[in-house]
């Protein structure tokens, strides 16, 4: 873009933050250091134990973009980021969500904010993701800058091509976000994919062929957690009922809502082989909170499935089963995965 300050639309970035003191420099740093210059800048503290407000402070000091709010009660993960994108300037004509373990490259804005301001349809923006060190969120044909809302969300559905990323990587038009006050879905701990489907029934998918964002992979963090419980399985099951009929037909929809709910109920006779519990225990309220109900029955034929692959291939069958028994982390007395403060979580295709 390379214009004047002046001429660029204000871009608000924000934080939620919760113990982010390891990480949370290299996140600063990355927003100040970016090509693009009209931005602000607000951090949202979520009742940190650490030094996080001390090292943010700092930061605030010398740059009057930025701004520390606190939470006066610790929130819920998802209504934590709620309740950063609630503190984006109304002046804003973008937003931008980088969390605070992870961070942007250089010419991040400057990249999303152009192909968004070429093409006015656009609602949210995205990228390349370097996650660890996979890049992630390929598959679109290059050199596409712009799908349908429409195309995008039923490629998603129907041929898996995740390109949303999580909400770090991605820019959201602000007008979007304030039409609610709460833009993600707080019943659904995948609320970050579900505002792209939300928001995209009235808008196009900007898209830029380059990594723009880091994503860190932590051994033992909540995204492994995420990934170990398998949650992607009921947060596609609340997309499928709550949005799959602005973007199938009918019987896709059936179709789809059939396979989904199928491969669900292997997943927890894999679980009850596994003795996890816990794991049955979540899947069991989010299947009755979707309304699809839960199924004693329907899991004995997944467990009987489940045993049948490893009679057909024992040996890559005891291998998985062994895998998720060793990724078995969630299994401890009390742990809530939705209510942990800074849940961030990469998503599955399912």
């Amino acid at each position: 873009m390379n214009i004047g300050t002046a001429s660029q639309p204000l871009v608000s970035v924000v934080t939620p933050m919760y113990n982010g003191a390891q990480y949370l420099q290299e996140c600063i740093e990355s927003v100040l250091a970016q090509t693009y210059q009209n931005w602000n800048y607000t951090i949202v503290d979520n009742c940190s134990l650490d030094n996080s407000v001390e090292i943010a402070n700092r930061y605030a000091e010398k740059d009057s973009r930025i701004r520390i709010r606190t939470n006066q009660q610790f929130l819920r993960a998802i209504p934590n980021h709620n309740c950063a994108l609630r503190q984006i300037s109304a002046a804003s004509k973008y937003c931008k969500m980088v969390f605070a373990d992870d961070w942007i490259f250089p010419d991040c804005l400057e990249r999303m904010v152009s192909v968004a301001e070429d093409h006015p349809s656009v609602g949210i923006v995205g990228a390349y993701v370097l996650q660890g060190t996979d890049v992630i969120c390929t598959g679109l044909p290059y050199p596409t800058r712009v799908v349908g809302g429409r195309e995008i969300c039923r490629l998603h559905l129907l041929n898996k091509l995740y390109v949303f990323g999580s909400a770090n990587a991605v820019l959201y038009r602000s007008d979007l976000v304030r039409k609610t006050d709460t833009f993600f879905d707080e019943g659904n701990i995948h609320a970050d994919t579900e505002a792209c489907f939300a928001a995209l029934k009235n808008s196009d998918f900007g898209f830029v062929p380059q990594v723009l964002t880091f994503t860190r992979v932590r051994p033992g963090s909540l995204s492994r957690i995420s990934s170990d419980l398998q949650t992607s399985l009921a947060g596609m099951l609340q997309i499928l009922i709550k949005h799959g009929p602005d973007y199938l037909t009918r019987e896709e929809l059936e179709d789809h809502l059939d396979s989904h709910v199928a491969y669900y109920y292997r997943f927890l006779g894999k679980s009850l082989l596994l003795n996890r519990g816990r794991t049955i225990d979540y899947h069991r309220r989010k299947l009755i909170e979707a309304g699809v109900g839960f199924s004693w029955e329907r899991i004995a034929k997944g467990t009987l499935a489940a045993l049948w692959d490893l009679a057909l291939n024992p040996k890559d069958a005891i291998e998985k089963l062994l895998k998720a028994r060793g990724q078995l982390t969630l299994e401890k007395p009390g742990q809530d995965i939705e209510a942990v403060p800074d849940v961030k979580l990469r998503r599955q295709n399912t």
